[in-house]
């Protein structure tokens, strides 16, 4: 029993270091995404953008270059069933310039691989060569390589990232839970 136990906890030792190596390299990556802001230095342009919702500023940016003509069309990915346009985006009277017709709900999806695979059939519906991809700057490193997994090579993907919360740089709890998932994706997704 003692060689056996000896070389398990090497092995453990191994796996373990790999994966703390792993996870702060993941770390390290979307820390330096979570402080570059490129909705506000970048201008992006493309048939259609997708928004991954449930953070602050995401739809109103998507929102703004619908209303600037720099995309035709705005996919809301990973809305609640239930959800209305105007609830989502109540500055909705403000734009007047906007047709709600150019804005689809994406009801189907709750993860960010769902939000890619979701919003990829309605990219295709609405035949749209390139999109520009909205989220948090935290998160867009994630998403980027989920959607890069999943949409075809001939669709471009541009980057669009929004602040995380009320500073563009986000917490630690928020890098350790985005780490882990990205840590967790990577695995599977990309």
């Amino acid at each position: 029993m003692g060689r056996w136990y000896h070389k398990t906890n090497i092995v453990i030792l191994i796996i373990g270091l790999f994966l703390g190596v792993r996870f702060y390299l993941e770390a390290k990556k979307i820390s330096r995404s979570a402080h570059t802001v490129s909705a506000w230095k970048d201008d992006h342009r493309a048939d259609c953008a997708v928004v991954l919702t449930g953070g602050m500023g995401r739809v109103r940016d998507g929102i703004d270059l619908l209303a600037q003509k720099q995309v035709s069309k705005l996919i809301l990915a990973g809305v609640y069933t239930s959800s209305k346009f105007e609830e989502i985006f109540p500055l909705w009277p403000y734009y007047g310039s906007v047709n709600k017709k150019d804005v689809i709900l994406e009801r189907r999806s709750q993860t960010t691989y769902g939000n890619a695979q979701q919003a990829l059939s309605l990219v295709e519906a609405l035949r749209c060569r390139d999109i520009v991809l909205i989220t948090s700057n935290l998160h867009m490193p994630r998403a980027y390589r989920t959607f890069r997994a999943i949409f075809p090579e001939t669709i471009p993907i541009y980057q669009r990232g929004v602040p995380t919360g009320p500073r563009a740089g986000a917490g630690y709890g928020d890098l350790f839970f985005e780490t882990l998932k990205s840590t967790f994706y990577s695995l599977w997704a990309y």
